[in-house]
């Protein structure tokens, strides 16, 4: 039978409400008959990805071939705050997107995003987390690019990789985060060196061979010695990276003082106790 032959015949015996009732509940029945159907056995293909119970999930995005990106939208070098404020917005825009991360941690062109240990955020399907958050990220990057960028144009958009890591404990969490920022403060005390030879005229190939093999007190002597530079007294976010964490902020609503979460900032937050960034080679 036609569907509009069943829908005049439920018309005619039970008047046009409870038709429409009855034909609601008749579509119904007809699509778990179809998603019944033969080809429903394809679900089975789908392997599960959901993460270990009880462990921080870390969900890092990095840019790819950020390298190319920077030098055709002219990228200031070594750093360039424009572009570390942005990733820095996008990475916000996840965490009120997502609440359940307590944490990120960024330099140059990643993001680390620490969720709860408890977290049910989609099951902890690691698949589901990577493409929300990558997605999210990358469409705040280009949706507020003219913020940061008002007169240079987006030439093309950028494109954002993902994964999941899991550590069981807050040690092991702690460690990955000093892993970062030991990795922030070596690629750039390595850029500003090699920037600052190539800005006084060297070609880029010979400040490679100067800078090869060099330890991170090399580094600073070269700094301070040849560019007047101490390397300490560069900004923390170019040495440090960026920390992100939610705080509560009290305001005044109706004459009653109230709490809200707000993302805090922070460029001074040390993830290596005891540890003088040069001893990081």
């Amino acid at each position: 039978m036609s569907k509009v032959a069943v829908f005049a015949r439920l018309l005619s015996d039970y008047g046009v409400a409870r038709g429409a009732g009855c034909l609601r509940r008749y579509f119904v029945s007809v699509g778990r008959v179809m998603a019944n159907s033969k080809y429903e056995y394809v679900r089975k293909f789908e392997q599960s990805d959901t993460c270990l119970p009880n462990t921080w999930i870390v969900v890092r995005l990095d840019g790819k071939c950020f390298h190319r990106f920077s030098e055709s939208h002219g990228f200031e070098k070594p750093n360039d705050l424009r572009c570390l404020s942005l990733m820095t917005n996008s990475a916000q825009c996840v965490m009120k997107e997502f609440s359940d991360i307590v944490l990120a941690y960024g330099q140059s062109d990643e993001y680390s995003f620490v969720l709860r240990r408890d977290t049910t955020l989609y099951s902890r399907r690691a698949s589901k987390l990577i493409s929300t958050m990558s997605s999210h990220f990358a469409s705040s990057f280009v949706f507020h690019w003219s913020k940061f960028f008002p007169i240079s144009p987006l030439l093309y958009p950028p494109t954002f990789d993902g994964r999941v890591v899991l550590y069981p404990t807050s040690a092991n969490l702690r460690d990955y985060l000093s892993w970062r920022q030991a990795d922030c403060h070596i690629n750039n005390l390595y850029n500003t060196c090699f920037w600052a030879l190539v800005h006084d005229g060297m070609t880029n190939t010979d400040a490679v061979k100067q800078l090869k093999g060099t330890l991170s007190s090399d580094k600073n002597e070269l700094l301070f010695s040849r560019f007047n530079i101490n390397y300490n007294n560069i900004p923390p976010v170019y040495r440090k990276g960026t920390t992100l964490i939610w705080s509560s902020q009290k305001e005044t609503v109706r004459s009653k003082d109230c709490s809200r979460r707000a993302i805090r900032s922070r460029h001074d937050k040390d993830m290596l106790p005891g540890k003088d960034s040069r001893e990081c080679n």
